[in-house]
Parts: structure tokens; sequence; C-alpha cells
């Protein structure tokens, strides 16, 4: 009888040591599958597509605060800038200062809170290309109250219903490897305008740009493509 239960016990003891080896290889699958998954999501967002959180009014009626928007990294390495393009680029150095100024902790749980989306960057904008390299941006005559790009006057439907095309006259022409940058809602953006008469003068380098705004996720209500306008493709460049 003895050896009976001692068996029987030997035998509980290893079925229960299997139940536990089986638990943990169960769970380390799980978290390698998870940590996989996080860093192909982290690859596919660093060079192919990734999401932005819009979190301010600048590009209304287009975007709307707490839009997600897909964003290709790919568009321009094959690719050209257009007049039109809804962009999304760095502003440290134009429209932000180089450095946030937060300590390592905040700075660190704002990147992820940014990565999942719950919140916007400070140092990341979103606006419509306007003017080019090469290109004479000019705002506004009471000979002509439009916004033109090298004397030809610009038809704009994007902007927001009740805004003027700026509320700031302005003559620029744009430099090689910049670009004059414009919010649709003109009357509550930050963007080349604010920045007439610093060193740059409003005008932001192509090298800061991120990528090309394609298509408007979440919320699923309003998840559509985003237009890529021809604003002037045949048009000379400012002599």
């Amino acid at each position: 009888m003895h050896a009976a239960s001692a068996s029987g016990e030997s035998s509980d003891s290893s079925r229960k040591h299997t139940k536990r080896r089986s638990t943990i290889v169960g769970w380390r699958f799980v978290l390698c599958a998870l940590a996989a998954a996080v860093v192909l999501a982290a690859l596919v967002r660093a060079f192919i597509v990734d999401v932005y959180y819009i979190p301010s009014e600048s590009m209304q009626p287009l975007l709307e605060p707490g839009d997600r928007v897909a964003v290709s990294r790919t568009e321009y390495r094959s690719g050209e800038i257009r007049r039109g393009d809804v962009v999304v680029f760095d502003g440290r150095g134009s429209l932000a200062p180089l450095n946030s100024g937060d300590a390592a902790p905040v700075a660190a749980l704002k990147s992820l809170a940014r990565w999942v989306g719950l919140m916007g960057s400070d140092t990341v904008y979103v606006k419509r290309v306007i003017g080019l390299p090469g290109d004479r941006v000019t705002c506004c005559t009471a000979d002509e109250p439009r916004l033109t790009v090298n004397g030809t006057p610009l038809d704009e439907p994007y902007v927001y219903p009740s805004d003027a095309p700026s509320d700031k006259n302005f003559d620029v022409i744009v430099p090689e490897g910049r670009l004059w940058l414009l919010g649709d809602h003109r009357s509550e953006s930050a963007d080349s305008r604010s920045l007439l008469g610093a060193p740059g003068g409003g005008l932001i380098s192509e090298e800061r740009i991120i990528g090309r705004a394609t298509a408007i996720l979440w919320p699923l209500e309003r998840s559509s493509d985003i237009e890529r306008l021809e604003l002037g493709a045949e048009w000379n460049t400012a002599k």
C-alpha cells in the first residue's frame, strides 16, 4: 500500500510539473509573439508608413482635432514633393525649439503616448505645400486679394470657409531645398508666415519632411483617402 501511494504521489507531482512547464512555455510564446509584433510595427512605422494624431484646428476643414492620419514615409524617396501636398514635418529649428526642455522621464512618457496615438507631438506639424524651391509666393494686394504663385492666382477650395488667404502680407522667393507651407485654417495656423523676418524667413527645409499624409484612419466615420491636389504643376518658377 505504501509503495502504491508513493507511486501515485510521484505521478501527480510529475503531471503538475509538466503542466507548469506547459504554462511557462505558453506564456513565453505569447510574450515573444507580442515582442515580435511590437518590433515589426516599429519598423513599419519608422520606414514605411506612420500614424499621427492631429491635435489642433490648423488644417480644418480637411483634418479635425483628434483625427489619426496615415503618413507615407516612402513616397518622396522615389517621387517629388508637389504643390498642394499635405505633409507632416519635424518643426524643430523652425516652428519649434530644437530642444523640448522636458526631463528625460517626461520626454519618454510623451514619446510613448504619441506612439500609441494618445497625444500629438509638440514638434511635429502638418501643413500644405504652397511654394516649391524657385517659386515666388505673394499675398495679397488690393488688385489681387488671392495668394499668387509665380504671378498666377491660386483658387484654394481647401481653405477654411470664413478665412482670407492670409492675414499677413508677404512676398517671398523660395530658395533651393526649402518649402513654403501653410495651414488650411489660415487664421488658426502657425506656419511659414509665423517666421517672416526670422532666420530662414519661415521656409521649411525639405530635409525635415517626414512624409505625405495619405489617409484619415480614425475616427471611422471620417476615414477616407486624402486627395492629392495639382496646384500649378505647369507653372514656371520665379526668375
